[in-house]
């Protein structure tokens, strides 16, 4: 890659913007006021703003290794409280891929050096889900549920937090799972019945 041209195509995205609106810029710098809090895979083919069309400024994003939503992660929990408390975002996405890498070696049992505890979220998903998965005889398609699997206790776990459960309580917020297929580019919703899901862990999660 010749990283000149990307400074070259940052010039040509520049002109392009201030064709179509002079005041681009000055808007974008006026603030943000996203509507969506996205949390996704790391992975450098699922960018949100392309396969979604969105612009700068309408989601609040956040990206790791296999889109995980781990408690002790204060990256991830920082954005989730700066996103529910303070911009008053009104959706929360869990967004995974199918040939995702990161849920690909966590099916692997060999030793990942220092992406074991980052990946032992995943098989610990694989655990809590070991009859379903190991039921399925096509590896492929076992992949694929561990993928869509994974997303829903991701979701588990963003309403554990307290920052979710409150914009969920107090404006109606509500929470995503979907799965991003590479291989024909649809986005797929998983349609998780999160009030179910919610009412089965308020006993111990519900933080009034």
């Amino acid at each position: 890659m010749n990283i000149e041209q990307l400074f070259k195509n940052n010039r040509e995205w520049i002109e392009n913007k201030l064709r179509s609106d002079s005041q681009y810029f000055e808007k974008l710098a006026a603030g943000q006021q996203p509507k969506i809090l996205y949390i996704g895979c790391s992975d450098s083919r699922v960018t949100v703003e392309e396969i979604l069309g969105l612009e700068p400024g309408e989601a609040f994003v956040h990206r790791n290794v296999a889109n995980l939503v781990n408690n002790v992660d204060l990256n991830v929990m920082s954005v989730i409280n700066y996103a529910l408390d303070h911009l008053n975002v009104d959706h929360v996405v869990i967004c995974g891929h199918y040939n995702c890498g990161g849920v690909k070696a966590a099916m692997q049992s060999v030793d990942l050096g220092i992406l074991n505890p980052w990946l032992r979220n995943i098989r610990d998903v694989y655990r809590m889900h070991m009859d379903e998965l190991n039921a399925i005889s096509d590896e492929a398609k076992r992949y694929d549920r561990l993928v869509e699997l994974n997303v829903e206790e991701q979701c588990v776990n963003v309403l554990k937090t307290a920052a979710v459960q409150r914009g969920v309580r107090n404006r109606g917020v509500t929470v995503h799972g979907w799965v991003f297929d590479l291989r024909n580019g649809m986005v797929k919703d998983l349609q998780i019945d999160f009030h179910t899901k919610l009412e089965k862990i308020r006993e111990i999660f519900r933080l009034d």
